[in-house]
Order: structure tokens, then sequence, then C-alpha cells
């Protein structure tokens, strides 16, 4: 049980609450025992009174109607006491997965991307779910009959042997045998727990990505071909979670086994006491009860083994990326207003997964206020600047200051919250559109929303829906063009009003004549603010105060676009292939 000593911080927060259901538990399990010890005593008086002609049978009537409202009164009690027993401990159990379900979430928002690069959604989604239910099953559930059998294992043997030490060492006879068996069986089911955990993260990573790229799938009709994986995946995960029910399957036989030869053990050798007049008839009826009485204890002991080794298991996959630490972190941060100005000094980066070297070498100096755009071709590492300008990676070689200190020295809200970016996959949420272009800036009110929207030049578009602002887009914008989906990430850009803009992009999916729209609005948003763009159109660029031309990494041409048109080379070429296609 190493890896759930991780939830030990979280019985600590609750140490109250489940304190006082350790308690109210060992209450209800004393009143339980009210009623095998009054009808041993009830069978032992009506034996007396048969026995003896000077015994009163109204006597013997009041003793019995006695027990038998003192009986009800303790079951009354014990049931009330098991109630809050199970109010108290599964509610502690709820707030359990409460905080371990945000814990697990926020470690995720701190870890950066190329943790996403190297694992599924699937597989992060069923950590979070599926892993977290089975751990709370034994925060809650498995804790509270851990103590509920705990308890009446103690307190019942314990009684036992207050009445009748031999024939209580007869009757625990088969618990060393119980032990074993439980031991071998909960390796087994530990080790297929986690196999089992393991499957299921693949099956929702298959189905995850099947529903993402349902399009895709569609479109080259690959339905049946997809469905055949998944059914493989769903037959790899039946064959393993039958191999675990069926270990699973031998503990409740075995229990009641034991069980039963317990209760055999007691009529046996209690019936050979009795008879030899070493005990009463009373406490022979009382020990087949208490036996009885452990009968679900014991029995429940499998289901707690089992729900303890699949939590460890769970909690173990959970552990693995808790453990993983983000390789982007804070800065001690720096008390001055963000002006601007961006320089990267001789940065070079380089992608462990691929060993692929995004930029190499590269400089470049940014004043506040001003606009550069960045062209060149296909994975040149255009986009490499923007990420690392945002710290969602840091440099392999070199350095980059903002307002000249090193951006490693403020923390990432002071670096995130000054900049406004449109990533080139813009992605938009299963939301209103109105949420869409304020998420990140939730005090903005609505019209401010259309005004950025008309800047965007999207405003026309989100009113000719039926329910305009407050239309609901599917996952990933789905119900949207993908020229429509830039133009509101664009607007959910400018709202933030940061100091810098980062474009990445973000113009491809739109037409020309709503491109020049769009950079003349940008144009006077973009006054005093520093901004890149990023883009394969030079239209887009045209306007800039500086252009740089990265190739295979490195910078290879820069200046105005009037002076890189004169100049052979990347940009030159470029310029005259897209005037010639727009001439057509």
């Amino acid at each position: 049980m190493k890896a759930l000593k991780h939830l030990n911080k979280y019985f600590y927060k609750y140490r109250i609450k489940l304190f006082l259901g350790f308690l109210i538990t060992i209450i209800a399990r004393i009143f339980s025992l009210f009623a095998p010890r009054l009808i041993g005593n009830s069978l032992t008086a009506v034996e007396k009174y048969l026995k003896s002609e000077s015994l009163d049978f109204e006597k013997i009537q009041q003793i019995l109607m006695i027990n038998i409202i003192i009986i009800i009164g303790a079951t009354l009690i014990s049931g009330f006491f098991t109630f809050l027993m199970r109010q108290t401990i599964i509610n502690v159990s709820r707030l359990i997965e409460f905080d371990l379900k945000n814990e697990i979430f926020w470690h995720y928002q701190k870890l950066t991307q190329r943790f996403y690069k190297n694992n599924k959604t699937g597989d992060l989604m069923n950590r979070i779910s599926e892993d977290v239910s089975k751990v709370r099953m034994y925060v809650g559930p498995a804790f509270m009959y851990s103590i509920n059998t705990v308890s009446l294992f103690i307190i019942v043997i314990l009684y036992m042997i207050s009445i009748a030490p031999t024939l209580t060492l007869y009757t625990i006879l088969p618990l060393p045998i119980l032990s074993f068996t439980i031991y071998k069986l909960s390796r087994i089911i530990n080790a297929k727990s986690a196999l089992v955990q393991e499957v299921l993260s693949n099956m929702s990573s298959s189905a995850q990505e099947s529903f993402s790229g349902i399009a895709v799938i569609k479109s080259y009709n690959l339905q049946g071909i997809i469905s055949k994986g998944f059914d493989g995946l769903a037959a790899d995960s039946y064959q393993k979670n039958m191999s675990l029910v069926r270990v699973q399957a031998w503990f409740f036989p075995l229990m009641i086994l034991l069980i039963g030869c317990s209760n055999l053990i007691v009529i046996y050798v209690g019936g050979n006491q009795y008879i030899n007049g070493e005990i009463e008839i009373g406490v022979l009826a009382e020990f087949i009860i208490y036996v009885n009485m452990l009968t679900w204890p014991v029995a429940v002991v499998g289901w707690i083994t089992s729900i303890v080794q699949q939590a460890e298991a769970s909690q173990e996959r959970i552990n693995k990326f808790l453990k993983e630490q983000p390789e982007i972190s804070n800065g001690k941060g720096a008390f001055k207003s963000i002006l601007g100005e961006i320089e990267l000094k001789n940065v070079s980066l380089l992608y462990p997964e691929t060993q692929i070297k995004a930029l190499n070498d590269v400089s470049i100096k940014i004043l506040p206020g001003t606009t550069v755009g960045i062209i060149g071709n296909i994975g040149s590492g255009k986009s490499s600047i923007l990420d690392l300008i945002c710290r969602l990676y840091d440099p392999s070689e070199g350095s980059i200051t903002l307002d000249g200190i090193d951006l490693k020295e403020y923390t990432l809200d002071q670096i995130r919250e000054s900049i406004g970016y449109v990533p080139q996959n813009a992605f938009l949420f299963s939301e209103s559109i109105e949420n869409n272009i304020r998420f990140g800036s939730q005090k903005v009110d609505l019209e401010k929303i259309k005004d950025v929207s008309k800047k965007a030049v999207v405003h026309d578009n989100i009113i000719s829906f039926t329910n305009g602002y407050d239309t609901l887009l599917g996952e990933r914008g789905v119900t949207l063009s993908g020229g429509q989906i830039q133009r509101i990430s664009i607007a959910r850009a400018l709202i933030k009003n940061s100091k810098i803009l980062l474009l990445d992009d973000c113009l491809s999916a739109v037409d020309t004549d709503t491109e020049e729209e769009i950079l003349k609005h940008l144009k006077k948003v973009s006054e005093n603010k520093t901004t890149l763009i990023v883009s394969h159109r030079i239209s887009s660029l045209k306007n800039a105060n500086k252009i740089i031309v990265i190739e295979n990494g490195k910078i290879v041409q820069q200046g105005k676009h009037s002076y890189l048109i004169g100049v052979e080379g990347y940009y030159k070429e470029l310029f005259e292939k897209q005037q010639t296609d727009r001439a057509k």
C-alpha cells in the first residue's frame, strides 16, 4: 500500500470527522452485541425454568419480555449509529475525491507542452476519473467496512474469550488460513487491477481520438476499420476484467466455507462442553450467533481487499503523473510594469522528443510598440519563437529578455497576463461565442465584446446566427468555419488589451478582402503594443516595422518590406509568386 500513502495528508485534513466516524462505529457495534447476550440469557433462563419446579412462569415471562424490549431498543440504536457512520465516513470519501481531482487537475495545468505531447488525452482523463473513483472506494466504503470489521472482531472475540476461552480458541482456528488466503489472492488482484486500468486508458484514448477525428474517419470511410480496432481493445479489456473477476470470485465462497467450519466447531466443541456441564446452553447459542455475526465482516474482507488492491494500482498510476515536474518554473517576479521590449540573444531550441533543432542561434531585438513580421517555410521555426516568448518552452541555448530582464525572472502569470496570443491552431471551447471571446477577461461587458468582434470582422457573422452571441459552439468550435474560428480567436486576444500581441498565422483561413480589413483594424489596435505576426502571406506583414525571414531555424533575411522585395532571396521570390497568384 505504498502508493496509497499519498492520501495520508487528506486523512489528516479530515481527521476529526474520521475519528468521529470511528467512535460512532464502536458505539454501533457495542449496541449490536446486546442481542446475542440477551438471547443467551433468555435461553439459559428458560432452561433453568424447565429443570426447576420452584421458578415462577410469570417471572420468566417478565424476564423474556424485558429482554425482547432491550433487544429491539439496542437494535434501533445500533441501526441509527450505523446510519451516522455511513453519513460521516462516506461524506469524507467524497470530500477526498473532490480534493484529489482538484490536485490532479491543477497539476495537469502546471505541466509543460512536452508532457501533453508524450501522453494521450484519454489516458489523462482516465486517471482523473476512473482511477480517482477506484481510490474513493478505498477512502470510503473500504475504510468504513474495515473499521466496522476490525471493531466488531475485537469486541466480539474479547467478549467470547471472557465467557468461554477454550471454545473461543477452537472457534478462531480457521482465521490463520483466512489470512494466508487473503494475502495470496491480494497480490494477484493488485497485478491484474493495474492491467485492467491500463487497458481502460487505452480504450479511452482510442475513443477520444476517434470522436475528435470523426470527420476524417467518415471522409475516408474508415468506420469499419476503426470499429475493428476498438473491438480488439474491448476484447482485451474483457479478457483482463474476466481474469480479475475470476480471482475475486474465490473470496466469498472461501469466506463462507471458513465460517461454516467455525460453526461446526462451535456446535461440536460447545456441544460437548454443554453435555459435560462446562458451559450453559445460552453460551452455546451466543457463540453460534457471534460466529454468524462475523460471517458478513469476514466475507467482506475479500471485497475490501479487492478494493484496496485496485485503489493501490490506480493511485500508483495517479502518482506517476503527480511526480512529473514542470520544466518551466516560476521566477521570483519583476517589480515593474511591462513595456514590451523583447530580445532574443543567440537562442537555440532543440525538441528532445524528436531531436529536431527548431531554432539555431537566433538573435532578434523588438522595440516596445513596434510590429515585427516573421515569415518562412513550414517547419522553419516561426511558431517556436512565439512559444519561447510565452514560455511554453525554454531555449536550449541563449536567453530571452523582456524589458532587459531575463524572461525566467518573471513569474509565469506576469508574462502571460501581458500577452494576447492567437495560436496557429485556434481552440474554442464548448461554450457560447460570448464566453469564448470573454475567456480570461471575465469582467468585460457585452458591448466591449461586440467592439473587438467588429475589429476582428466577425460581428456580422455572429449576429446572423439565430442566438447571436449566445450561440453554443460544438467541441473545438466545429459548428463554425475555419475563418470564423480564427477571427473569434483574434477577438479573444484583442479583448485582453495586453502590451504584447502574438499572432501565429491567424489569417490563413480568411479571404484577402477580410484579411485587409482585419489588418487595418489591427494596425490601429497595435499602435502602442509590441506585435509579432507570423504568416505565410506577405500581405499580412508588409506594414510591419521589421520583417524577419527564417529558414531551417536561422534568420536569413530581415528588414522592411520595401527593402526585402528589392533583395534577391526567399522573400522576393515569395512576393512575386503571391502577386502572380493574386493576379490570376
